[in-house]
């Protein structure tokens, strides 16, 4: 007796087997980032169908294996993946993370280029595949790579952003919150600009239940403040570096904060996140610059885009990282 033959004296069946895609995500790249992400998608039970793709097909299977050994423990979801992007075919999210790493000595446009052609292979079938997805950006440099990833798919606006300064900003809030010796989720305080060393700390923002720091603290952020309160931005801007060369990758942080980004999508409560969007036509700045400002998400994507009242201080430090990734974008061949 032949296994389909134990099955059908189980079991009737009655209509056929039809794949759930309402919270299907694509991962592509499966390194420690993919793989974070994945598991937060998983253990916080966002997603029951999900895809990972990865041009490494042995050990993308080795990875689908391996969790498909664990969905007991997660609420039976679904886990496949391979190398062919038909598998991502009607993603509800797709989420990139692959991309080359700077060899050194190697100038940022030519990373950027390398990246380019990684992308060229990436993009076209996500979008041909899920014509109908959110692309979640997360390889960097993440700004200019959702610029893109943008030019590539074709995508409306709405449906392509980097994940940005996000992780930055949970970073600002955790470094405050030490500072403050209170929870972290209790500190309100935001990162905007690159995702990156250009990046701009509001301190304008920062509050603690509606009380505004720099009310009460007005050198807040500046050069001459006796507090150093400046040194928090400096470890925010830091802190990859530091947990790169203290275990070699980043891995958990940006993992969860890929996960919140796609769980309040799926769940289309407007929430805001600090993504990485195109900030042409706000504060002055005129090219198709992808940079981090607070943005409202929803299930189509970015639903708004809020229009913080900045300092003039503060306007001028993101015009100026609108420059930076400017003058490397534009050289960009596609």
């Amino acid at each position: 007796m032949n296994t389909s033959d134990t099955v059908e004296k189980c079991m009737r069946h009655i209509t056929p087997h039809v794949e759930s895609t309402e919270t299907k995500i694509t991962v592509v790249g499966i390194g420690a980032v993919g793989m974070g992400a994945v598991s937060a998608l998983l253990t916080q039970e966002i997603s029951k169908n999900i895809v990972l793709l990865d041009m490494d097909g042995r050990k993308v299977a080795g990875e689908v294996l391996d969790l498909q050994h664990a969905t007991p423990f997660l609420s039976n979801s679904q886990v496949s993946g391979g190398t062919d992007y038909s598998l991502s075919r009607n993603s509800k999210i797709c989420v990139v993370t692959a991309g080359v790493r700077q060899q050194e000595g190697e100038s940022r446009l030519n990373l950027v280029q390398r990246n380019v052609e990684v992308f060229k292979k990436i993009i076209p079938p996500l979008a041909e595949n899920s014509p109908n997805c959110i692309l979640v950006i997360v390889s960097n440099p993440c700004d200019i790579l959702t610029y893109v990833a943008w030019k590539l798919s074709g995508f409306p606006q709405e449906r392509v952003f980097g994940s940005g300064c996000d992780l930055d900003s949970a970073r600002f809030r955790v470094l405050l919150a030490q500072k403050f010796g209170i929870a972290a989720n209790s500190v309100h305080g935001n990162i905007i600009g690159e995702h990156g060393d250009s990046s701009v700390a509001v301190w304008s923002g920062v509050n603690i239940a509606g009380l505004f720091i720099k009310d009460i603290h007005p050198q807040m952020g500046l050069d001459n403040d006796p507090e150093k309160f400046i040194d928090v931005h400096k470890a925010v801007v830091q802190g990859a570096y530091d947990v790169i060369k203290l275990k070699g990758y980043t891995s958990w942080a940006i993992g969860y904060a890929i996960a919140h980004i796609c769980r309040d999508i799926l769940d289309n409560v407007y929430a805001i996140h600090m993504l990485s969007v195109n900030v042409k036509g706000f504060y002055d700045i005129k090219d198709d610059v992808f940079l981090s400002l607070p943005t409202v998400l929803a299930s189509r994507g970015i639903h708004e885009i809020i229009l913080l009242t900045l300092s003039e201080e503060e306007v001028k430090k993101i015009q100026e990282s609108a420059k930076i990734l400017w003058d490397v974008q534009k050289d960009i061949v596609f």
